[in-house]
């Protein structure tokens, strides 16, 4: 494995690691996710880099229009929550109260 391979792996996982782990807020949630994507963005654009095929470019563009909607979502979602429920902690948050 190279080192930018492993730097890569490594990105995504810490960014997975912090997501399962720390759970407390919904914004650091958010950030993780968009780390992850950020991360397999870069690795996808290398990939397409390193292959040098035409038809293989489009794919990293089309990953990160999904990551901006993504990412939208995730703060249209932080918004209601911090206006419904006053805070962004997901501890307040109850799937069966709705």
């Amino acid at each position: 494995m190279t080192p930018v391979h492993f730097t890569f792996s490594s990105a995504f996982l810490l960014g997975l690691t912090g997501l399962t782990f720390h759970r407390t807020h919904l914004l650091s949630a958010l950030l993780c996710l968009e780390g992850m994507m950020l991360s397999l963005f870069i690795a996808l654009s290398l990939w397409a880099l390193q292959l040098g095929s035409i038809s293989f470019s489009a794919s990293p563009l089309l990953l990160l229009a999904f990551s901006a909607c993504e990412a939208s979502a995730g703060l249209a979602l932080l918004v209601a929550t911090a206006r419904t429920h006053g805070s962004d902690r997901l501890q307040t948050l109850n799937l069966l109260q709705c």
